[in-house]
């Protein structure tokens, strides 16, 4: 399979002024959104159909891109969720024999306008030393818009912070994943974005994965008799994402078992009373360090965030919303970020990563175990 090169000039605009002329990758247009880097040198699809990504224009550190071209049994989700795509060097040519189609060729028929054949470093190293920006690509007729007028329009776009984008990744309606394990009970997911990994791995738990909308309420929440209720990753800034908080006090005030991964850990530590901020550049790749303080054991895994909880590092304290004491279970070692809560009084942890890890590493894929421990515990408590 040979992918065709295209030939329109294409150019990726920072609302700082920096310029990078390219050449048009996927959909020809433009597109808006904002700038960052992902370090992971493989798993490109699981990346692109991520709904994480969503109202991201996602750049690949990685110089090759594309070789093993698209399939439908690895997508993530029901399409790409990148707002834009830049690669340096893209595949001319497919080789994996489980390819379908191009990368060049999905990305186009999802209207991913991308960008090929620029300095990746050099807009990596951009992004590292002044932080995530708004951006732009330009391709095709696009690409001879002014100068002037291409970075005004970049920066009109919305900023990342402040931006609500749940219901532009959710479920419409509930979807249902029967148990593959052992039965544990019905579990109520709320989707934020969450990805086909998770669910089966939630589903080889035991449960009974119910995919509830984003707008689902707390008696939504109850009309499935759940055993436990787990929150998903996804877009956004926590911050914007109040009706959610909301529900998860509804969801802590019945005792009911929580687990939330990457914005779940967000929102649980918002749910507990504590704050949120924006990172400089974010963590985005499958190579993060994470230490997880239980058992003083560290990992390699999988991020996609660009926000973070603000909490203490070190011992316990108590939660200003009045659900006991909590910690900081797991920390960044490349810059002290929190990157796991645990409840110490009620049945609640979470996450800052990814622990499906599609595409790999498997270091943390533990914490399903440890969340369907937790959930049989509880409910074993409950009935004594």
């Amino acid at each position: 399979m040979t992918a065709t090169p295209h030939t329109e000039s294409a150019v990726l605009v920072l609302e700082d002024g920096t310029r990078h002329v390219g050449r048009a990758y996927g959909a020809v247009g433009t597109t808006l959104g904002e700038v960052v880097f992902a370090t992971g040198m493989t798993g490109y699809q699981e990346t692109l159909t991520d709904p994480s990504y969503a109202g991201q224009i996602v750049l690949q550190t990685a110089p090759h891109i594309g070789n093993t071209g698209m399939n439908a049994e690895d997508r993530e989700s029901r399409r790409i969720w990148v707002s834009g795509y830049v690669v340096r060097d893209p595949s001319r040519v497919v080789s994996n024999w489980r390819s379908e189609e191009t990368l060049d060729d999905a990305l186009e028929n999802d209207g991913v306008v991308g960008i090929s054949g620029i300095d990746t470093r050099a807009v990596t190293r951009r992004i590292r030393s002044v932080g995530s920006m708004r951006g732009g690509i330009f391709s095709g007729d696009a690409a001879s818009i002014d100068a002037e007028e291409q970075v005004r329009i970049v920066r009109e776009a919305p900023q990342m912070a402040g931006l609500n984008l749940s219901a532009e990744v959710s479920v419409d309606v509930t979807e249902v994943t029967e148990a593959t394990g052992e039965r544990v009970g019905n579990l109520a997911v709320l989707d934020l974005g969450v990805k086909q990994a998770t669910i089966l791995n939630l589903a080889a738990r035991g449960f009974d994965v119910h995919v509830l909308p984003q707008s689902a309420t707390i008696d939504d929440i109850r009309a499935i008799d759940p055993v436990a209720v787990f929150y998903s990753n996804g877009p956004g800034d926590p911050a914007a994402s109040d009706d959610h908080v909301e529900l998860l006090r509804a969801v802590l005030d019945d005792r009911l078992p929580f687990f939330g991964i990457c914005f779940g850990n967000q929102l649980l530590g918002r749910a507990l009373g504590l704050g949120t901020y924006k990172l400089p550049f974010g963590h985005r790749g499958i190579n993060q360090p994470v230490l997880d303080k239980t058992t003083g054991r560290v990992e390699i895994t999988a991020h996609n965030h660009g926000f973070a909880v603000d909490a203490p590092l070190d011992g316990d304290f108590e939660s200003p919303h009045g659900y006991g004491r909590v910690e900081v279970s797991h920390v960044g070692l490349n810059d002290q970020v929190v990157e796991g809560l645990r409840a110490l009084d009620i049945p609640a942890f979470s996450v800052q990563y990814h622990p499906e890890a599609a595409a790999g590493p498997h270091d943390a894929n533990y914490l399903f175990d440890r969340f369907r421990d937790m959930v049989i515990a509880a409910n074993t408590k409950d009935n004594n």
